[in-house]
């Protein structure tokens, strides 16, 4: 049945504007709301599944994108984010194989380059995909780019090697040799393979690269974070420092000031240099009421703040802050400053700012500024508010993070394990961190983890988890770990226990949003826990979300029922029924409890309880039809044909009131079928069949109910009876009135 097109298109533009404001849990409920009212609409499942991977949850987007796929399979994206949210959860055979699909489905739309980059996508999550590496080649010699075809020839033939297949292999590499016959390492290969020799083949940056075969040079590739060179000890201030050396003398001897500021200047810069702090601050203070340049105002700072003097280097730093090559120092020294002075939520501000910097300048090369400005953002909201030792705490985190040799690789884990915090729990879960005991090590613990699970390692990820524990006992997130880890071993009821354990310790914290969220995860996985049931229920009550408590409570019971526990099932449905009278449920709501409290007395052959509830239903809803349907045949078994029959009268009035003749028809032919016998049952039934001009289906019930009536006794019934049958002309209407003439009819 259609939905709503003015409410979708509604729900779909207020998806739209919330995306674009990046507020992407308004946006999975309006897109959530488009999908309701279009079921089969590709576009709203399309963009509930971004907003839904926007927000971490990657289970419900990779169902949302399956969806979209059923619905459009000729349309690559929903395949195409399936495959990334496959990747991101470490099920790289699956999204591999997607990556797949997705190629064939742009090959189809003659999307040649698409289909490569899928294509290669799924080699590089599993190698040896010898159908796909023969593709790859193919498609690039067709392209032109003979390094490239080369290299996929001498994957295809290493795959062949691999599976003990040297012919196959031996033609993959003479294919490579027709591209190149002087390339010395598929020569190399052709000699392995005769000899027996595993074929080795190179990274793509060796000697398949485009210059060993002739080809142009490539562009630079994109600057990992492997490759972040060592750091100033000092942080981004001593690098900054470092800089302003440079800018320094470079505005004072290019620019020709070579007065006695100048000469304060330089004087100030070599005593900095020889790490004489007191008379380098001297020096500067004498060249500063004439020399005015942001350089001199950072290293003037910078030496303050080392000297113990954070008061006096905030007035400098200040104005280093515009220069874009001295920022994040300047930004730095000033959050150090003001934690020196005590002033923290200034501190944590500056601090951040100068990771954002410094993060924005280390992979601008691989990652979209946008992103690290919102991760950023979203961190400073985070922290906003906390209490004066939670921002303390932090802060120092900062201080230690922003300084050591290795300062830019820890800054680059600390962000994706931010990110990954961020994606999966929340602000909270962020300040969770940064906050805990040995935060710095735990990152790294918690990264470890993570890449083990990634991998599959289970055994390694809980020895680790173990290990983070024995250093921050109380980080949450490491123990929901060990959780998951437990169901993914097969250990349900243990894994279930931790999580349960671990929702009740938020719910102490006060952290009620974060326990119904685990605990509603956990009741997804084993729907049957009761345990875990009741404890969501306690939290519902204690915030008074009594709606959801109620669902919670029907839940409750209805797994008591499954598990066989129909007296408990019973009373738990009871409790249901009280709260939903308490908070003002709908009609629908407490009906569908009485409904269940019906059946389990039904069920328990408690005949008179049953009755009781239904007619207890009918008072709330008088067009219930399932609660009339179960009184007639409950006084029909207990003997009670004219209350049955009443009843029936009820019913079909409801149904004829709605213009319903199909469930007439339909429940008298059930209940003849059922009670042969009841003549009142038969003459209804004849009635309808003669109203829809089912003459003879209406003469065969009128037949049998006339004998009804003759075995009865009823000779006056049955003369009415027959002169209906008449009146409709049957074949052999004179039997049927030498019938009636017998008796005396």
């Amino acid at each position: 049945m259609p939905g709503n097109r003015e409410a979708y298109e509604q729900a779909m533009n207020a998806g739209h504007n919330a995306a674009w404001d990046k507020e992407w849990s308004l946006a999975v409920a309006a897109y959530g709301q488009a999908v309701k009212e279009f079921p089969d609409d590709v576009e709203a499942h399309i963009h509930l599944g971004l907003a839904l991977l926007e927000i971490g949850r990657l289970e419900d987007a990779l169902k949302v994108y399956t969806r979209a796929h059923q619905l459009a399979p000729d349309d690559p994206i929903p395949l195409e984010k399936s495959a990334d949210i496959l990747e991101r959860v470490g099920r790289m055979k699956e999204a591999s194989q997607q990556y797949v699909n997705v190629a064939e489905v742009y090959l189809g739309q003659r999307d040649l380059d698409k289909a490569i980059f899928n294509w290669d996508r799924a080699t590089k999550l599993t190698p040896g995909l010898v159908q796909i590496h023969a593709k790859l080649a193919q498609a690039y010699e067709r392209l032109g780019n003979r390094p490239k075809a080369l290299r996929q020839y001498m994957l295809l033939g290493q795959a062949f090697q691999r599976m003990g297949d040297s012919d196959k292999a031996t033609k993959a590499i003479q294919r490579a040799l027709k591209i190149d016959g002087r390339n010395v390492t598929a020569l190399n290969a052709l000699q392995a393979i005769e000899a027996g020799a595993e074929v080795i083949v190179p990274a793509e940056t060796s000697d398949l690269s485009p210059r060993a075969t002739g080809a142009a040079p490539s562009a630079k590739p994109a600057r990992q974070a492997s490759q972040i060179p060592e750091a100033d000890p000092l942080g981004p201030m001593g690098e900054a420092m470092t800089d302003a050396l440079g800018l320094l003398a470079q505005y004072v001897i290019e620019g020709g000031r070579l007065d006695a500021a100048g000469g304060d200047a330089l004087q100030a810069m070599e005593l900095q240099r020889q790490g004489l702090h007191e008379p380098a601050i001297a020096a500067y203070l004498r060249a500063e009421p004439k020399l005015i340049h942001p350089s001199l105002k950072l290293n003037l700072g910078v030496l303050l703040l080392l000297a113990n003097k954070p008061a006096e280097a905030i007035k400098h730093l200040g104005e280093a802050v515009s220069h874009p090559q001295l920022s994040a120092g300047a930004l730095h020294a000033l959050g150090k400053a003001y934690y020196a002075l005590g002033k923290h939520k200034q501190a944590s501000r500056y601090l951040i700012q100068s990771l954002q910097a410094v993060d924005t300048i280390l992979t601008m090369d691989v990652d979209d500024p946008d992103d690290l400005a919102t991760l950023y953002e979203r961190l400073l909201v985070a922290l906003d508010g906390r209490s004066e030792e939670a921002t303390a705490t932090i802060n120092n985190r900062f201080i230690n993070l922003l300084q050591g040799k290795d300062w830019k690789q820890r800054v680059a884990e600390t962000r994706r394990q931010l990110e990954e915090t961020l994606r999966d729990e929340g602000e909270q879960g962020i300040v969770d961190i940064l906050v805990a005991a040995r935060s710095d090590k735990l990152t790294q613990s918690v990264s470890l983890i993570d890449r083990f699970m990634r991998q599959n390692l289970m055994t390694l990820a809980m020895d680790e988890a173990h290990r983070a524990i024995e250093f921050s006992p109380t980080y949450l997130p490491v123990h929901i770990r060990m959780a998951e880890i437990m169901m993914r071993e097969g250990r349900v009821r243990q894994a279930i226990n931790k999580y349960n354990v671990v929702a009740k310790t938020y719910m102490v914290r006060g952290e009620n949003d974060r326990a119904a969220s685990i605990l509603s995860e956990v009741l997804e996985m084993a729907p049957l826990d009761i345990s875990v049931r009741e404890s969501l229920i306690e939290l519902l009550e204690t915030e008074e979300r009594w709606d959801e408590a109620l669902d919670q409570y029907i839940d409750l019971a209805d797994t008591y029922h499954q598990l066989g526990n129909f007296d408990m099932a019973r009373d738990i449905f009871t409790e249901a029924e009280k709260l939903a009278n308490k908070i003002g449920a709908t009609p629908e709501r407490i009906v569908r409890i009485k409904h269940r409290v019906a059946d389990i007395d039904q069920m328990r052959l408690d005949m008179r309880k049953a009755q009781k509830t239904y007619e207890e239903i009918i008072q709330v809803v008088p067009t219930d039809e399932r609660a009339h349907r179960m009184l007639i045949d409950i006084h029909f078994r207990q003997a009670n044909q004219v209350e049955a029959i009443r009843k029936l009268d009820q019913l079909l009035g409801i149904f004829a009131r709605t213009k319903q003749v199909n469930k007439i028809t339909q429940l008298l032919e059930e209940l003849v079928t059922m009670y042969p016998n009841d003549t009142a049952l038969r003459s209804r039934l004849a009635a309808i069949y003669r109203q829809m001009g089912r003459r003879d289906d209406a003469i065969k019930q009128l037949d049998a109910l006339g004998e009804l009536q003759l075995e009865a006794g009823l000779h006056q019934d049955a003369i009415n009876t027959i002169r209906q049958i008449v009146a409709l002309n049957p074949s052999g209407v004179e039997d049927y009135k030498r019938l009636l003439s017998q008796l005396g009819g």
